[in-house]
């Protein structure tokens, strides 16, 4: 083999980058033991560009299309001009090739609450996530600033930074915004554009703008989304007494069902106490009684009270509530006796119906059996 075959063999004619990798933002062309050969072909395809780098600095910068590499901005660097180092060239020249493309459907999302003031709610924790897509417009700006000398970069080296910076702005944003949280699914694309909008001058720092961006979701903690649940299935927006009422019953029953010690038995009370507390809250100002606006419904007549409503103790579990005619028709039944517990909204606990005065009265008032009734 003659020196001539060894030394074409370390030269480089053609500088290309075929990518099906789909994640790869920067590959480095190997030039390991090889020099660039003056004439050689640079093909750029569209979606790349070509980052020359001579001596450790960036000399330029090719867009999409075919060159010949002849000129005086590439330097020519083979090892036949210099004899005297042993056929080894002191210089050094590289070429990076850098995907211009979208990177589509990367992730984002809040890994610990954002505490933002609502108007209704007052304090409230939140979470959010969402995706959006990245573009390298910088090459050279984003191989000085990010890549180095990294051979093969990958999107997901700056995907962690990208998404820091994502999160710092929206927690900022969302704690300023004064939106209420009920509003914010309705204003999301609002958002994400503000979003989007505040970190532009970061990230084009790096190079990078993010052509998309979009918050799939805002999320309030499970216990208030179960809050939220409750109010809407009852249907007492505006109406905090019957709200009220139906926490401490609901507590109340639970109470009744739990066997599960007196841990279980304290939050049941809590409970009820929280429900009975805002009802009274609502009912109660600071100059005394509040009236209730209702709907369009007038305040009962003076001495037609509403009626009472009964829970009890049938078959080992709580039923009802129950009327007192209903109640009437039990004991006609003989499902419900002078032992049989019962309990109202008012009561300190569960009690025997003959102890309860407007109770006693159903079993006074049945007539006796009838003569021969076994």
């Amino acid at each position: 083999m003659s020196i001539f075959d060894i030394l074409g063999g370390e030269f480089i004619e053609i500088i290309e980058w075929t990518d099906d990798s789909r994640d790869t933002m920067v590959y480095r062309f190997p030039t390991v033991g090889k020099a660039i050969k003056y004439g050689a072909k640079l093909t750029v395809r569209e979606g790349q560009a070509a980052v020359f780098i001579h001596e450790g600095q960036l000399a330029d910068v090719f867009g999409p299309g075919l060159y010949l590499l002849e000129t005086n901005n590439i330097p020519i660097m083979t090892r036949l001009q210099h004899w005297d180092h042993g056929f080894r060239s002191p210089f050094k020249s590289e070429v990076y090739f850098v995907n211009t493309t979208r990177f589509n459907d990367l992730k984002w999302g809040t890994k610990n609450p954002i505490i933002a003031r609502d108007p209704e709610f007052g304090p409230v924790r939140l979470r959010a996530f969402g995706t959006y897509s990245m573009r390298v417009t910088d090459p050279a700006k984003f191989m000085s600033e990010i890549v180095g000398t990294d051979g093969e970069f990958t999107r997901d080296e700056i995907a962690f930074q990208i998404r820091n910076i994502i999160v710092q702005e929206f927690s900022r944003m969302i704690a300023g915004s004064g939106i209420p949280v009920l509003d914010m699914a309705a204003n999301t694309g609002d958002l994400g554009n503000l979003v989007a909008k505040a970190i532009s001058p970061t990230i084009a720092e790096y190079g990078i703008t993010l052509p998309e961006f979009y918050i799939e979701n805002i999320s309030l903690p499970q216990e208030v989304e179960k809050m939220l649940d409750k109010r809407t299935s009852m249907g007492i927006v505006g109406d905090l007494d019957r709200f009220g009422q139906y926490a401490a019953s609901e507590a109340m029953l639970n109470a009744s069902q739990n066997t599960g010690g007196a841990g279980a038995g304290m939050g049941a009370a809590m409970g009820a106490a929280m429900g009975m507390g805002m009802a009274q809250q609502r009912a109660t100002g600071p100059w005394g009684p509040v009236p209730q606006a209702g709907a369009g419904t007038p305040p009962p007549l003076p001495g037609n009270n509403a009626e009472t409503v009964w829970h009890v103790a049938l078959n080992g579990a709580a039923q009802g509530p129950y009327g007192r005619a209903h109640l009437g028709r039990l004991v006609s039944e003989g499902s419900f006796t002078r032992e049989t517990l019962v309990w109202s909204p008012g009561l300190d606990g569960w009690k025997a119906a003959e102890d309860v005065p407007d109770l006693a009265q159903l079993f006074t008032t049945q007539p006796p059996p009838l003569p021969g009734a076994s």
